[in-house]
């Protein structure tokens, strides 16, 4: 049982884009707020304006251009600079206001597959994510969800982010397990290349419209990853989770 995975014990999981479908989510918190402050943007394309923002500021984090700081600080600041590239002033936004669109991130729903994917998953292997959010959002968006997760890890573990190999190798070390004994999980080629790099397993989950209807990155499998599919309840089916 599980082919190429079956050294494999812990399954570690980027989570936007691959276990939450986070541009839906963040479309839904901005239509009421984009209506109220009178600005005429598609909520769709100012979710994905506020994500081109992601890298950026992670890359300074990553470069050490600035200290660590959590993935909340980095999107808080995002938001105020996709809004002063739109002509409103963060200073002319109530703060309460500002706070709870920045909390999106944290209300996002799981893809159809994913709740019943994890689960099954769950019975034969240790699942966390290895994602760039800061644990009290991972917390929370695992709460709003239902994603049954067994530990919560990744950049604020190494305080760095992906694809920075502490970012991976450090939440292992956490969770007792060397990267041959580990298995990431994602919809990004860039992330399972990093991860490979390391000794970790690969299993890549195609998301073709993470970005929306004209998405044009990570539509397949870029590498022989060890383990290829559809959905994360396909990847139950493919390692033997019933």
């Amino acid at each position: 049982m599980g082919g190429k995975l079956a050294d494999v014990g812990f399954l570690g999981f980027d989570v936007f884009g691959t276990v939450v479908d986070w541009r839906a989510g963040v479309a839904r918190a901005a239509a009421p707020f984009l209506e109220h402050h009178g600005l005429r943007l598609d909520p769709f394309d100012f979710a994905n304006a506020w994500r081109a923002l992601y890298q950026p500021a992670m890359e300074k984090v990553r470069s050490g251009q600035r200290p660590w700081v959590r993935l909340d600080v980095l999107q808080r600041e995002n938001l105020e600079q996709l809004l002063a590239a739109h002509g409103v002033a963060a200073g002319d936004i109530p703060e309460a206001e500002l706070a709870d669109l920045t909390r999106a991130w944290e209300r996002l729903d799981p893809w159809p597959d994913a709740v019943e994917g994890l689960a099954r998953l769950k019975r034969r292997f240790a699942i966390a994510p290895i994602s760039n959010g800061h644990i009290a959002g991972m917390l929370q968006l695992a709460r709003f969800g239902g994603l049954p997760w067994d530990a919560i890890l990744g950049a604020e573990v190494s305080r760095t982010y992906k694809p920075q190999p502490a970012t991976y190798l450090q939440p292992l070390d956490a969770a007792g397990f060397a990267p041959a004994q580990a298995a990431m999980v994602a919809a990004h080629n860039a992330d399972l290349r990093a991860a490979r790099a390391l000794g970790m397993r690969t299993v890549f989950v195609r998301r073709p419209h993470e970005y929306g209807p004209d998405q044009d990155t990570d539509l397949r499998a870029e590498e022989d990853w060890d383990v290829v599919a559809e959905s994360l309840t396909e990847v139950a089916d493919i390692l033997g989770c019933l």
